[in-house]
């Protein structure tokens, strides 16, 4: 789930590039490579301080994003670990620092990437399991209180699930994805991702389907995991646009979180359930709040304030950035936008692009109440990218009124040339692959 190894600069693009050629397939899930890789390097991934472990289908990298905040916010040192990038190899790796953590620089990536070439020594392995290798190759070199880690596709069979006694684990909302690789019912989805839960190490679950739950509360009784599960052991409500968390120990009364949507709550409702169920973590109110307010992540329902995008489309349009691409994040995405037009009322255009393995009619019928008007992209230089003729249709089936662009500034600057009474909001998603794209185009990739 990564953008093209073009995407780095040399010599560190030349490296991914090597190491993309060790392995016939992008994605082959399975734990024996990942573990010769570790023995190799003398097993990192015992020499790490407390885990946090994250699975899910949506909202893992947001709910990463306000547990990392937060514990800056309390004066922690946080690694993170994340996928996909959006621009650059770089963004998956954040080292903790005093005062908050940093992107790893090249030079130093470069190094860890070189020393599991190395040890591979030309063996098949893919680009995400070398990288995860060389993720716990950096965060045990490097000192920190936290690691923060998000599973890649799935849990059971994913690269990250080989630590052994995580601090905790955490499951954000499981839907339909992934269907190819994780099974086609809710069911077998939720017991990849429930896979991640170890022996005794708490457990915090988002709100789910009563299948997926099911699930989740079953592997958590056979691990003998304490569980801590949404509207059960804590609660999350919106009072007064602002954020009222609840469990046995009390209530808080926090700020709106900085994350547009109202997903965005129940994601900060999971992060500080997780910090609250792990007693060695001892973080007050104000690290919350902080955490909270100040939590970033690009692409979800990003507002596009600066760029060249800006001077494309129509003058006073809004542009919005969201890197959803199954069904429930198509789903939160429209709810955001209802959300935005109760506000300030303006016509909606919706620029979309998606990669082929994806319900790209599922995804698009939840614009179909808001917006008529869908323009259909292809999304560069990536494999297995849906044309845009075929996107066009599935919104065709939909009754929405659709029409294919070559790219995102051709679509704007055809937006551009029409009447608006009122400047549009347009919003360009379906892909983080998508997302990438136009971060790098807008001249605004993340820092």
């Amino acid at each position: 789930m990564n953008a093209s190894p073009d995407s780095a600069k040399p010599p560190l693009g030349e490296l991914i590039g090597r190491l993309s050629a060790l392995h016939q397939k992008r994605i082959d899930l399975g734990l024996e490579r990942m573990h010769r890789l570790l023995e190799r390097l003398g097993h990192p991934e015992s020499k790490l301080p407390p885990v946090i472990h994250i699975a899910g289908t949506n909202g893992k990298g947001s709910t990463l994003a306000y547990l990392r905040a937060t514990l800056e916010a309390a004066g922690l040192r946080v690694h993170a670990y994340t996928s996909p990038y959006l621009v650059r190899i770089n963004e998956c790796f954040r080292l903790g620092r005093p005062g908050g953590g940093v992107l790893v620089g090249d030079d130093e990536l470069c190094a860890a990437l070189e020393e599991v070439e190395r040890v591979n020594a030309g063996e098949p392995a893919t680009v995400f399991e070398l990288k995860t290798a060389a993720a716990f190759h950096l965060f045990a070199q490097n000192p920190a209180d936290v690691v923060l880690l998000e599973v890649g596709l799935g849990g059971r069979l994913d690269s990250t699930n080989v630590v052994d006694t995580p601090a905790a684990t955490v499951i954000t909302p499981v839907s339909m994805d992934h269907t190819d690789f994780l099974g086609d019912t809710l069911t077998s989805i939720a017991g990849e991702k429930a896979a991640i839960i170890k022996r005794g190490v708490p457990v915090i679950s988002a709100e789910q389907a009563g299948e997926a739950m099911a699930v989740i509360e079953a592997q958590a009784r056979r691990m003998r995991a304490p569980l801590f599960a949404a509207n059960e052991s804590w609660h999350v409500n919106v009072e007064h646009g602002r954020l009222v968390y609840s469990d046995d120990r009390g209530l808080m009364d926090l700020a709106a979180p900085r994350l547009f949507g109202r997903h965005q709550f129940d994601n900060a409702g999971l992060a500080i359930a997780t910090l609250r169920a792990i007693p060695t973590f001892k973080v007050n109110q104000a690290a919350f709040e902080a955490g909270i307010v100040g939590a970033e992540w690009p692409a979800r329902m990003q507002r596009i304030t600066s760029g060249e995008l800006l001077s494309w489309g129509p003058r006073g349009s809004e542009i919005w950035l969201d890197g959803g691409h199954n069904a429930e994040g198509g789903r939160v995405a429209a709810a955001a936008l209802g959300d935005l037009e109760e506000r300030v009322s303006r016509p909606l255009v919706v620029i979309a692009g998606m990669m082929a393995n994806k319900d790209a009619q599922g995804f698009l019928a939840n614009f179909a109440g808001l917006t008529r008007h869908i323009i259909a992209v292809p999304i560069p230089d990536t494999e297995n990218a849906m044309p845009a003729d075929r996107l066009a249709d599935a919104a065709r089936c939909l009754g929405m009124r659709v029409e294919p662009a070559p790219g995102i500034e051709a679509a704007l600057r055809a937006l551009s040339k029409l009447a608006y009474e009122v400047p549009p909001r347009i919003l360009i998603t379906g892909s983080l692959y998508l997302a990438g794209h136009v971060l790098g185009i807008n001249g605004t990739p993340p820092a």
